[in-house]
């Protein structure tokens, strides 16, 4: 599938993935709702997506030109 189906994936609470992708076991998700500290105040942050790297951490993710364009994106169950 294509990056818009993705989105729209992400955004029904889905995993999704590339089959381009090098590392094993990466995967994209939406944050909502989450909370944090800022400058002593509670703060709700904006939702974002995150990437779930191969090496189990997680990282604040911006798509590429090329993660825009691909046409290889897939659901995980």
């Amino acid at each position: 599938m294509d990056f818009e189906y993705a989105l729209k994936a992400l955004k029904e609470n889905q995993w999704v993935s590339r089959e381009g992708w090098n590392g094993k076991g990466q995967a994209l998700k939406l944050v909502s709702g989450v909370q944090a500290e800022v400058s002593g105040d509670t703060q709700t942050l904006v939702s974002f997506i995150v990437i779930h790297t191969s090496d189990d951490k997680w990282v604040p993710w911006l798509a590429s030109q090329t993660d825009l364009l691909a046409e290889d994106w897939f659901m995980l169950s």
